[in-house]
């Protein structure tokens, strides 16, 4: 009877999931980001390149419609942060540093580019987002047995990987003057895709007796 009693409180026949809440947030921000993008640079069609020049140009003091491109910035990192709240399946410190980076994201709203010449501020606080919404995946791996597949290991660090060598491509156009849009936009969606993946991944049914990875 004990033994049955220790089996049951080691593996659970109803395990913890991610609520199905954390679609909502998830699924907003890479249409978010995709959307805005392209009807804020859509408005300004004559001055405005998306493959040379940067999404945050949209959104700079003195911008046609910066309105706009500020609103997706602000609420793209709000979406962030709930759905690090809401993916209970992920490991805390991945969890936390997704949340750091969508506040980070708000924070390019809250400090727009200048209307010439760059801004020392709003590169770091945009450059502390990509890189938190780059590297929270390695920290919120799974080692747990059954492990829904986009917190297992061996997939959080080649995601992760991904992530930063986009980063790196972004850097090496930022530098050179080329195609930064394009480079930014790739990057900036695809941080945007991971955590919806994760989420569908972590809503997905299991079966009875397996055990749910806990945070510690």
């Amino acid at each position: 009877m004990k033994s049955q009693i220790v089996l049951s409180a080691v593996s659970p026949a109803v395990v913890a999931r991610s609520p199905s809440w954390v679609l909502l947030p998830a699924a907003a921000a890479p249409l978010l980001l995709l959307g805005g993008w392209t009807l804020a640079a859509g408005l300004r069609r004559e001055d405005f390149n998306q493959v040379t020049q940067p999404l945050s140009a949209l959104a700079a003091v003195n911008a046609p419609n910066r309105w706009l491109m500020t609103f997706v910035f602000a609420v793209l990192g709000v979406c962030y942060v709930l759905t690090a709240w809401g993916l209970n399946c992920a490991a805390l410190p991945g969890r936390l540093l997704l949340a750091a980076g969508g506040v980070a994201t708000t924070g390019v709203a809250a400090v727009p580019l200048p209307s010439q010449g760059p801004s020392v501020v709003h590169s770091t606080i945009a450059s502390v987002a990509f890189v938190a919404l780059a590297c929270w995946p390695l920290l919120a791996r799974r080692n747990a047995r059954r492990t829904p597949w986009a917190l297992r290991p061996m997939v959080s660090v080649t995601v992760t990987l991904l992530l930063c060598g986009l980063l790196v491509w972004f850097g090496i156009e930022l530098n050179t003057g080329g195609r930064i849009g394009l480079a930014e936009g790739i990057a900036a969606g695809a941080e945007a895709t991971w955590p919806l993946l994760v989420a569908v991944a972590t809503l997905r049914p299991r079966r009875n007796g397996e055990s749910a990875p806990r945070d510690h």
